[in-house]
């Protein structure tokens, strides 16, 4: 498993993105700023990097641009904002970051752009904007007038009905089997239907969410078919 530096200045979505990740195994690394990124950057080397864009000393942005200047940038960089522009998010990728999630971040597509982070080399910081990029959230379909431009192909969506409303269950079974299976379907459909946000199966199924999410790991939800269905 690898070892993942999550910067961000919010104590709330420190704390979460780290359980997430610790419970898949990776060893992760806190920083609320960036004179804290950077020291821990010096120090350990981090295999990934979780960066907020918006923070009180330096911007997570100029914070790219020195490690790519340096020549500190040679692990993949995965920048997050709730506030960030399609400008924002090419400027960053165009200096070197792998992928952009724009908060309120969900488990699958944390999951899924760790993933695909950890299986990809960082882009050239000054090239053009990278093929391997990845968007997640409202502004993907800026994302693609903003690669067509580029003259970047992406692949073609894969279509994912995710669980579907009726299903049927054994009832001939003990309880608590039957009763798993039932809440196993339901949490996968509800995570299905709001595309894996966390916040939103929370409010609706009524349970605070790293309840739902230590829910979700003892019924084996699973995880793999909602970072298929993320994006």
């Amino acid at each position: 498993m690898a070892t993942i530096l999550v910067v961000d200045d919010e104590l709330g979505i420190r704390d979460l993105l780290s359980e997430i990740l610790n419970d898949e195994g990776h060893t992760v690394e806190l920083a609320e700023n960036a004179a804290q990124a950077r020291a821990v950057r010096a120090q350990l080397r981090p295999d990934l990097v979780l960066l907020d864009i918006w923070m009180p000393d330096t911007d997570g942005v100029t914070l790219l641009k020195e490690w790519a200047s340096t020549g500190l940038l040679s692990m993949p960089v995965i920048m997050m904002s709730g506030h960030a522009t399609i400008d924002t998010a090419v400027e960053a990728t165009r200096i070197g970051a792998t992928a952009f999630l724009e908060k309120p971040i969900t488990m699958a597509k944390l999951l899924k752009a760790v993933d695909q982070g950890l299986n990809k080399t960082p882009a050239k910081p000054g090239g053009h904007l990278a093929p391997t990029l990845r968007m997640v959230g409202s502004l993907s379909a800026d994302l693609a007038v903003e690669t067509t431009m580029a003259g970047v192909t992406l692949p073609e969506p894969v279509l994912d009905l995710g669980p579907q409303s009726l299903q049927s269950f054994n009832l001939d079974g003990p309880l608590r089997e039957a009763r798993d299976e039932f809440e196993k379907a339901y949490f996968e459909y509800h995570l299905a239907k709001e595309s894996g946000s966390m916040t939103r199966v929370a409010e609706k199924t009524g349970l605070e969410r790293t309840h739902l999410y230590r829910k979700l790991k003892q019924l084996g939800v699973d995880l793999a078919r909602s970072k298929r269905s993320a994006l």
